[in-house]
């Protein structure tokens, strides 16, 4: 069997939101060009278009989860660094992003880089064991100074763009360094603040540069000499924490971002602050990172929220970038007025839906789960229904706020659930399957004698399959509410990590593992159709295309395959769809578009390409 290139393209990809941590500061880096900003999300590096977020690329080469990127200078290459010490300078040109240069400066994780104007020179700070910082040339690795003066890990660091260079640095030992280089020497420390020092930056033209603090201080400092100016807003520039500042292009003004849950607009010359953002009274609207890049005033939120910011009107964002900050575990699709739509749920309880032509996207109002959403399907009203590891399956209008009269506590930890006409819903949960009618408890399995798995009603709502650790499948039919077993047992290997009925019912896929699919053909008493193999570990997700004859699977090994049920060697390869993450859940828009969502939290669409829509599959 030959492989030959995927006829699945990628055509939009939903990226991620920052990861962010309470107290910690969440570095946005810009483009030099003004055309994009880059953040970090486990290990994974960012890239979206600053006019147009929904257009992102994600980079995924790092070991271990990525803290910190910024472009050079030249607009040519991104640095980035990871919580082992690696920093790894990449290609922006070209779509394979090709490393260019490979060091480990020091053993721990970087929390800030900076660049010469040259894109020469890199200075790099963090949580050394013993050593916080380091600069070095970017082609050689060769140190061309000595960042000291501090007794504990370094926040952040900057570079002035103008010769002569000058290099400050915020610590958590409550100070700031300032150098004159190259090579980069320590001058003096700055003691003006009495907390963490979170963020120091340079203004473009190097006038001036700004630390701020957890102890809510900016204060300004002379770019070439680091003497004391003054200070933005008197005594305290915020009442909470400061995380970052932005300067404007012009170098007149500055944004700060607070864990007050303000961002602030101030007027470097004269000190006052020009105009406040308030971004809401929850914990999770602190502001932890900020980005001023051309005319776009950009803000993050603890809840990972990217806020697009009016100068001219505090009281309205522009526009607020939603999503998925933690891993997503599950998805579906549904059609509402001609248009197709995505829904996703991640570990962290958190459901958003997305338009899946435009990628724009929101969450429903109001508390959902507060823990990992597990399954999710919509049923013939027009609800979603998810189950979580808080024990409950939830039954959420698609067009409306989560509500809590339709949330259902079940004994014991739901896995999967599944639905059919009539209002009827099948929840798996630890040790029990439970039936459902009109979001009531009507029927439950419990001392089964073995461990349910997963659960699948055929469309016709007659039948239900339990797929279990054991790797059997066991046959119920569905009668007045009850589920009764018909004594037939379907066997794979164990154990069955996922199942579906076709659209059509006329088909059931099994997934175990065995790292095979099986395919049993309903109306010939569940014979075995077809066993697909070719994952090189067990698949964990499966959806059916509409057209009932193909259908998907991905499992451990990263691996995304399109298989047709007539003939089991027939098939199309996707490769590293989530590159280093497996694909966690899998949903067609039309026989042409597949959706994939993994840990890495995003979501991504491929389509087959127009020359292949006479004949979808091939041989491989």
């Amino acid at each position: 069997m030959s492989a030959r290139k995927s006829p699945f393209e990628l055509r939009q990809v939903f990226a991620s939101l920052p990861q962010m941590e309470r107290g910690v500061a969440k570095v946005i880096g810009g483009d030099p060009k003004g055309n994009n900003f880059l953040y970090t999300n486990g290990k994974s590096v960012i890239i979206r278009n600053i006019e147009n977020p929904a257009i992102a690329e994600i980079y995924t080469e790092h070991g271990h989860q990525v803290t910190v990127a910024k472009y050079a200078p030249s607009g040519f290459y991104i640095a980035s660094g990871d919580v082992a010490g690696k920093i790894r300078i990449w290609d922006t040109t070209q779509k394979e992003h090709l490393l260019k240069y490979e060091y480990t400066p020091f053993s721990g994780k970087i929390k800030d880089i900076a660049w010469t104007e040259d894109s020469k020179r890199l200075a790099v700070v963090g949580e050394g064991r013993g050593k916080f910082g380091a600069v070095f040339l970017w082609d050689t690795g060769s140190s061309v100074g000595d960042v000291s003066g501090h007794s504990k890990l370094i926040n952040s660091v900057d570079i002035r763009q103008q010769r002569p260079y000058r290099l400050a640095t915020a610590s958590d030992d409550t100070c700031g360094c300032f150098f004159e280089g190259p090579p980069f020497k320590f001058k003096f420390t700055i003691k003006e603040h009495n907390q963490f020092v979170n963020c120091v930056r340079f203004s473009p033209d190097g006038n001036h540069f700004v630390t701020a603090g957890a102890d809510g201080q900016i204060l300004v400092f002379d770019g070439k000499t680091g003497e004391r100016i003054g200070s933005l807003g008197g005594e305290k520039a915020h009442k909470g924490g400061i995380y970052a500042v932005s300067w404007s292009p012009d170098s007149a003004q500055l944004i700060s971002a607070s864990g007050d849950k303000t961002v602030k607009l101030w007027d470097v010359g004269t000190g006052t602050s020009v105009t406040t953002f308030d971004m809401g009274t929850d914990v999770t609207d602190q502001q932890l990172g900020c980005l001023w890049q051309k005319d776009h005033l950009v803000s993050i939120s603890l809840s990972g929220y990217i806020n697009y910011l009016d100068k001219n009107k505090p009281d309205r964002l522009i526009r607020v970038i939603k999503g998925h900050s933690k891993a997503i575990q599950c998805l579906t699709v549904h059609k509402r007025d001609g248009k197709s739509y995505i829904y996703s749920g991640s570990s962290d309880g958190h459901i958003n839906y997305w338009d899946a032509d435009t990628g724009d996207n929101d969450c429903f109002l109001g508390k959902g789960h507060t823990n990992q959403v597990t399954k999710m399907v919509i049923n013939d009203s027009e609800e979603l229904v998810t189950c979580s590891m808080d024990d409950t399956l939830r039954y959420t209008n698609i067009k409306k706020e989560y509500s809590a009269s339709d949330v259902l506590k079940m004994d014991f930890q739901p896995k999967s659930v599944s639905v059919a006409v009539g209002g009827v819903s099948l929840a798996v949960c630890i040790g029990q399957v439970v039936l459902l009618k009109d979001k009531k408890k009507v029927f439950t399995l419990d001392n089964l004698g073995f461990e349910p798995e997963t659960g699948a009603i055929h469309p016709s709502g007659t039948t239900v399959a339990v797929g279990g650790s054991d790797g059997k499948i066991r046959l119920y039919s569905l009668q007045s509410n009850t589920l009764k077993d018909e004594g037939k047992i379907l066997v794979v290997q164990e154990p069955v990590t996922d199942m579906s009925f076709s659209n059509d019912g006329a088909y059931l896929a099994v997934g175990d593992g065995m790292k095979v699919v099986t395919v049993f053909s309903v109306a010939d008493n569940y014979v075995v159709k077809n066993q697909y193999h070719g994952h090189h570990a067990r698949p964990v997700t499966l959806a059916w295309s509409p057209d009932n004859e193909h259908f998907a699977s991905a499992g451990m090994d990263m691996m995304v395959y399109v298989w047709t049920v007539q003939d089991s060697e027939w098939r199309i390869k996707i490769a590293d769809a989530h590159r280093l993450h497996h694909v966690s859940a899998l949903a067609w828009i039309d026989p042409h578009t597949l959706v994939t969502t993994s840990h890495d939290a995003s979501v991504k669409v491929f389509q087959k390409a127009p020359m292949m829509n006479q004949r979808l599959c091939w041989k491989t």
